[in-house]
C-alpha cells in the first residue's frame, strides 16, 4: 500500500511517521509538509515528500493521488471553524484523488454536549468521513500524558495540581503508545476496517487527588489538588492565545466527558498502553 501523512513534523505525526517506516518500505510513505525544505531528515529516510497546503485543494489532489491510505493529523489550531475549514478541503481533495482509505485523527472530547473549543471539529469528524463515500478509520486518543513532564517543575512549585476538574477524572495516553498504535492500524489490513472508530487511553483513569499522588511519588515532592477557577485557570496559560482552549477542555473534564477508557490499545498492540506512573517515571529526570 501506498501511505502519505500530513504533519509528519509535527509532534505526533513525526512519531507517526517513524513508527510506521518500523511496518512498511519508506519508498510506500510520502510526507505531505507545508515547507519542503524542512523536511530533509523525512526525505533521507526514501521517503517522499510533497508540499501540501490545506486551504489549496489543488495541492492536495496532487498529493492524495495514486495513494491508498491517508493518514490525516489535523493542522494545529485553536478555533473548530479553523479544523472543520481543513477537513472539508481534505475530503474533497481526497474525492477528486479518489483516495482509498482515511485514517484520521480524532480525540475523546467529541460529545455533542461537549464544552471543549475543539470539540465541535471533532463531533464533525466521524459524521463527515462517513458521509464522504470514502473508506475511514479513526483513532481517538485521550489527553496526551507528554505534557505533564516539563510542567511537573511547575507543580512541585505550587505544591498543587490546579486543574478546574471537580470530582471529576481525566483519562490519558502518550504520544509514543498513540503513534505505534496509529502505525499499526495504517500498516494491517484487518484493523483498518471501514468505519471503525479505536479509543486510545491507559487501562485506569484518574481523579485529580489521584493524579496528584501519582505525581507526588514521581517528583519525590508534595503536590495535593487546590483547583482553581476555570477563569482563572485561562489566564494563567494564556501564552499563544490558548487559555480560553485549555479552561474549556478542563471545562469537559469537569463535566465528566474526559474519562472514558478503553482497551482498544491492546487490542491493537497485544498488550496494555503504558501507565501513568510508569511513563511519568521514564521520562521525568529530577
Amino acid at each position: 500500500m501506498k501511505y502519505i501523512i500530513t504533519g509528519a513534523t509535527g509532534h505526533l505525526g513525526s512519531q507517526i511517521f517513524k513508527e510506521l517506516l518500523k511496518l512498511v518500505p519508506s519508498t510506500d510513505v510520502t510526507a505531505g509538509v507545508h515547507t519542503v525544505a524542512k523536511a530533509k531528515h523525512i526525505s533521507d529516510t526514501g521517503a517522499g515528500v510533497v508540499p501540501i497546503d490545506f486551504l489549496q485543494e489543488d495541492s492536495l489532489i496532487k498529493a492524495f493521488q495514486d495513494k491508498d491510505v491517508l493518514i490525516y493529523v489535523p493542522s494545529k489550531s485553536h478555533d473548530s471553524f479553523s479544523r472543520v475549514t481543513e477537513l472539508e478541503n481534505v475530503v474533497q481533495a481526497a474525492q477528486k484523488a479518489n483516495l482509498g482509505h482515511i485514517l484520521a485523527m480524532g480525540f475523546i472530547a467529541d460529545q455533542a454536549n461537549n464544552p471543549f473549543d475543539l470539540s465541535a471539529f471533532y463531533g464533525y469528524l466521524p459524521r463527515r468521513l462517513a458521509s464522504s463515500g470514502i473508506p475511514y478509520t479513526i483513532v481517538r486518543n485521550g489527553l496526551y500524558a507528554d505534557p505533564l513532564v516539563p510542567y511537573l517543575p511547575e507543580l512541585i512549585e505550587r505544591k498543587n495540581v490546579i486543574y478546574p476538574m471537580n470530582d471529576q477524572a481525566l483519562s490519558f495516553i502518550s504520544l509514543n503508545d498513540s503513534s505505534e498504535a496509529f502505525a499499526k492500524v495504517a500498516a494491517t489490513p484487518e484493523l483498518l476496517e471501514n468505519g471503525r472508530i479505536y479509543t486510545l487511553t491507559q487501562s485506569r483513569n484518574y481523579t485529580m487527588p489521584q493524579l496528584a499522588e501519582v505525581l507526588s511519588e514521581v517528583a519525590g515532592s508534595p503536590i495535593g489538588y487546590q483547583p482553581v477557577s476555570l477563569n482563572e485557570f485561562g489566564e494563567i496559560y494564556n501564552d499563544g492565545n490558548e487559555g480560553h482552549m485549555l479552561s474549556s477542555m478542563y471545562d469537559a473534564g469537569g463535566r465528566g466527558l474526559l474519562n472514558v477508557v478503553s482497551d482498544d490499545y491492546q487490542k491493537i498492540m497485544g498488550r496494555p498502553a503504558t501507565g501513568l506512573k510508569e511513563f511519568l517515571i521514564k521520562n521525568y529526570k529530577k
